[in-house]
């Protein structure tokens, strides 16, 4: 049997890591075998139930095996990683990762991360629970894979009482409800409110939403520094009996799904905390603003475009060639690869295009644009045998 999957999202800072990890070990102490898997490129997730140690990235060890020309080596123990909260109770741990900042593309790494996970078996793995924590705050289509392709089962927003993490929640859950529209299976469960000083703003968004809140975390100097040490807040009696219950309502499953909520328009979010906007449009600058009054303003200079630089680089002709003919059907490819079971593989955001063997590469390019130009959308496509396509 496959492992439940669970998608933690919130606002980056809002506290998803500490979350994350209290429940796994919550659960880990529950009796479950449990996995928490970081999907930030900050990488630093699982620190907490390590201990503090930080793991390698599946991204940092995948590129060290490709630069040695063995990434077809690569095995559960180079990625995944064993931690005992005490003796008993072993928890696993996986750093996605990703690129170093200004180096690429931070969802091209979730991306590809999940693809190689799902090379080494992942659906197959004896894990009761994969606990997934994603940051919140970006549009990237990577960051929103579990919602795509339908990995996770659940999805459980972090948020505060403040107006930022609220917006990044209502984002999350209009992609939720959007990729569900498109046939996905992803369902919301709520949200749990963290730093909770005893507000009423979260309530009010809940409320106006149509989401629960699944638990209330307390703003607590105490855990904070539990936190920052690296330690559990489970060793707080009170913070262990909201993590406990929590975690028990899950494993039972005793949490509905949402599937009537209303994800709220900019002018519907406003109104939650007291705020309008104003009516007509923002004053435009004019040149004086900008220039100051003696300045004189020359012609606007014509621009001459040049090429954007692809965001995959490859040396393989023909990897190079696919990436050319898929980008100029208007799609942006965010990662490629090519291997002697698969063949040609293709990422554009959350859309993964199987064209296996580098045959008829011009019938499947042209069945693909067929597709885009029909306007729906899709998630996968497969066209291994050009003869007979798949997509959903």
């Amino acid at each position: 049997m496959a492992p439940r999957m669970l998608a933690i999202y919130g606002k980056g800072g809002m506290g998803k890591s500490f979350f994350t990890s209290n429940l796994t070990a919550r659960l880990t102490f529950d009796g479950f075998r449990v996995m928490q898997l970081g999907c930030d490129p900050k990488h630093d997730s699982c620190n907490t139930i390590f201990g503090g140690y930080s793991l390698p990235t599946l991204g940092e060890q995948w590129r060290m095996f490709k630069e040695a020309g063995k990434e077809d080596q690569l095995a559960v123990g180079d990625v995944i990683f064993r931690s005992e909260l005490k003796p008993g109770y072993p928890i696993f741990g996986c750093e996605l990762g990703g690129p170093e900042v200004g180096r690429g593309c931070g969802g091209q790494g979730i991306s590809s991360g999940f693809k190689t996970l799902e090379g080494l078996g992942m659906s197959k793995w004896d894990l009761d629970f994969i606990v997934m924590d994603f940051l919140g705050d970006v549009v990237c289509g990577g960051f929103a894979t579990p919602l795509a392709r339908s990995l996770a089962e659940h999805v459980i927003i972090v948020v505060g009482h403040d107006r930022q993490s609220l917006y990044a929640a209502n984002n999350i859950a209009r992609a939720a409800q959007y990729f569900r529209s498109m046939g996905g299976s992803t369902h919301v469960l709520g949200l749990v409110v963290n730093r909770d000083d005893g507000s009423d703003t979260a309530d009010l968004y809940a409320q106006a939403v149509g989401l629960p809140i699944l638990a209330r975390l307390p703003l607590s100097r105490k855990v904070r520094e539990l936190a920052d040490a690296c330690k559990l807040s489970l060793e707080d009696a009170q913070f262990n009996a909201i993590f406990s219950d929590l975690a028990g309502r899950i494993a039972r499953r005793e949490i509905a799904p949402c599937a009537d909520y209303t994800p709220l328009e900019y002018d519907e979010f406003l109104r939650v905390f007291g705020a309008a906007e104003p009516e007509g449009s923002p004053a435009p600058a004019s040149a004086t603003d900008l220039f100051g009054k003696n300045k004189t303003v020359s012609a606007i200079p014509t621009l001459t475009l040049t090429p954007i630089i692809p965001q995959v680089q490859v040396s393989d002709p023909v990897l190079l060639k696919v990436q050319r003919m898929i980008e100029a059907i208007g799609l942006h490819v965010t990662d490629l690869d090519r291997s002697d079971k698969e063949g040609i593989t293709v990422t554009s955001g959350a859309l993964e295009m199987r064209l296996g063997a580098d045959e008829d590469m011009d019938s499947k390019v042209a069945f693909l644009s067929a597709l885009r130009r029909s306007g729906q959308e899709f998630t996968f496509i497969d066209l291994r045998y050009a003869d007979a396509p798949s997509y959903r």
